[in-house]
């Protein structure tokens, strides 16, 4: 008993007209994490079932598909207890460990993105060479850095944190994220710097890396034969998007943090849900209409179903 009083909790002021609209907000949520479940499983079902797609591109794929789903039922499940709760609350505990989460899989996302740009950098730039770089032993190292790097990086704040004394316990978004930082009563210059370092290592870094490995594939595609054109285009593009997509999210979840005071309530919560919902959903669709392969597993699986 005396530990549930202890226990600190954190008011989830970021929803708008929820008493009006729970109903439709549980529809709407519901029916987009079941779509982000299947699609993500779907393709990577796929591409663990045929031998042609046991290829570092469609593993890394793969890679990035699951990694929309961790992040998607890190945030999905608690939504739908607060649509149906009289009250938005969570625990500062559950809240550092929802913190931790998001950013460790957002800042996987870029690393992951990395490795896929490399892959494809060798298989155009370096073709010859491609089977003695992109063995199984170097597509496991690169897997396992992209989720261990950000979670280890992450997890230093965070565990810092865990002592710190709260003078706000009203949070203004409809899940944790950096916006905790500004319900401490005192904040660290130290971790603030340390925080900028992280963003540096696992967001900025990697996509200047992206963006020279696509420059170089780009700048060799123009200088060959249109056959590595076509090549560079069908297995770069759906990268690239995602790459831009995801960029953009991120900078949205940027700006509610930096401007939560002057931000307007309901902007705030719709762009919250983007971030929540478009990219988990976005990924497999681009990936499964984008990558030749895929596509034509997917059509044959779609056909299967159609005659049974």
């Amino acid at each position: 008993m005396d530990a549930e009083l202890n226990v600190t909790y954190i008011t989830l002021d970021g929803y708008v007209e929820l008493q009006q609209y729970r109903s439709l907000y549980f529809v709407i949520m519901f029916t987009a994490y079941i779509l982000i479940l299947c699609c993500n499983s779907t393709i990577v079902c796929l591409i663990v079932i045929h031998k042609n797609l046991h290829e570092p591109m469609y593993i890394f794929i793969a890679a990035l598909l699951l990694n929309s789903v961790l992040f998607s039922t890190n945030i999905y499940p608690k939504l739908f207890i607060d649509f149906i709760s009289e009250k938005q609350i969570i625990s500062y505990s559950a809240c550092l460990f929802q913190v931790f989460t998001f950013y460790s899989l957002s800042c996987s996302e870029f690393l992951l993105l990395s490795a896929m740009a490399y892959d494809r950098y060798v298989s155009i730039c370096k073709p010859l060479q491609y089977p003695t770089i992109m063995r199984k032993t170097t597509v496991s190292i690169l897997l396992l850095l992209a989720w261990l790097l950000p979670a280890c990086q992450v997890a230093v704040p965070i565990a810092l944190n865990v002592n710190n004394k709260l003078c706000n316990f009203t949070l203004k978004g409809i899940f944790c994220n950096n916006s905790l930082n500004y319900l401490y009563c005192v904040t660290s210059g130290a971790l603030s710097i340390y925080g900028l370092v992280v963003l540096l290592n696992v967001a900025l870094f990697p996509m200047l890396f992206i963006l020279f490995t696509y420059t170089k594939i780009l700048i060799i595609s123009y200088r060959s034969c249109g056959e590595i054109r076509k090549k560079a285009a069908q297995t770069c593009l759906p990268h690239l998007l995602v790459l831009i997509n995801y960029s953009c999210l991120l900078t949205y979840d940027m700006i509610i943090i930096r401007l939560e005071s002057d931000f307007p309530k309901t902007a705030r919560f719709v762009m919250t849900l983007q971030i929540v919902m478009y990219h988990p959903l976005f990924n497999p669709i681009i990936y499964g209409l984008k990558m030749k392969e895929i596509s034509k597993h997917l059509k044959r699986l779609f056909c299967q179903a159609k005659v049974n």
